[in-house]
């Protein structure tokens, strides 16, 4: 009698063998694209180094202001997963057709620093700002930049908008907002908090963390977008963002979370 491969006892007791093996076997590792607002590159460079090794996906990131992102991605670039620095944004992803409502949470919540690295003019405040004749004072474009858009609320809100109207400098995104402050080409500008906090405290410099009262709240929305739902890395990274060494990290750089 002839036996097949799979009646021969070797055969047999190899299946049996690595059975259990085959059936714990991870699942394959993905690449997912992120497009980031600018002002997360610190923490997101973090979490796509914890998220890689809890889960053995990869990590492409883009880095830019919100509106420029979303640009983008209404307009076809292949990003997975967009972080954006408002709600607004990602909303209008989910009504336009471009990402899944269900999938949209608030990672973070943002928090505006009125900050100079020149540690000589004495300590940042309201006053400061009212009554110190600042030649160049830096900003992210409010019209892309949910962080300018704060920053233009708070002049308002104290009455300094005209003052400052011909002295304003704008970036295109709240990173080039801090390499004006940082380089000199501003003598002091409003970035996030997170650009200038570690640990507990600003590292350079000094500041002024502006109170939330003056400006709309900060809250930065996550959302999957239409390509990325058939990615599972990409619904992976976003419930990472809702675990506790996600929100550990978010909060180590001056964010809040939910």
């Amino acid at each position: 009698m002839t036996l097949t491969i799979l009646q021969r006892p070797f055969f047999r007791l190899l299946l049996v063998v690595m059975a259990p093996w085959v059936l714990a076997s991870p699942a394959r590792s993905e690449e997912i694209t992120v497009a980031v607002a600018a002002n997360f590159t610190g923490a997101m460079a973090q979490l796509a180094t914890a998220f890689e090794a809890d889960s053995g996906h990869q990590v492409k990131v883009s880095y830019g202001s919100s509106g420029r992102l979303y640009a983008q991605i209404i307009n076809g670039a292949p990003f997975d997963v967009f972080l954006s620095a408002d709600q607004e944004k990602a909303t209008a992803l989910v009504d336009a057709g471009k990402a899944e409502a269900d999938s949209r949470i608030t990672y973070a919540v943002g928090r505006l620093i009125l900050w100079s690295p020149d540690d000589s003019i004495g300590d940042i405040s309201e006053h400061w700002l009212a009554t110190v004749s600042i030649k160049r004072l830096a900003l992210a474009n409010p019209r892309v930049a949910p962080y300018g858009a704060a920053a233009m609320d708070v002049l308002d809100n104290l009455g300094l908008a005209s003052q400052y109207q011909d002295r304003l400098v704008m970036g295109e995104n709240i990173s080039q907002t801090y390499q004006f402050v940082s380089t000199g080409n501003a003598q002091a500008g409003f970035v996030a908090l997170s650009q200038v906090f570690r640990g507990g405290d600003v590292q350079v410099g000094t500041g002024w963390i502006v109170p939330e009262s003056l400006h709309a709240p900060i809250r930065q929305d996550a959302v999957i977008t239409h390509g990325g739902m058939t990615n599972p890395a990409a619904k992976a990274f976003v419930n990472f963002l809702r675990q506790d060494e996600a929100k550990s990290i978010i909060k180590s750089f001056g964010y809040g979370t939910d």
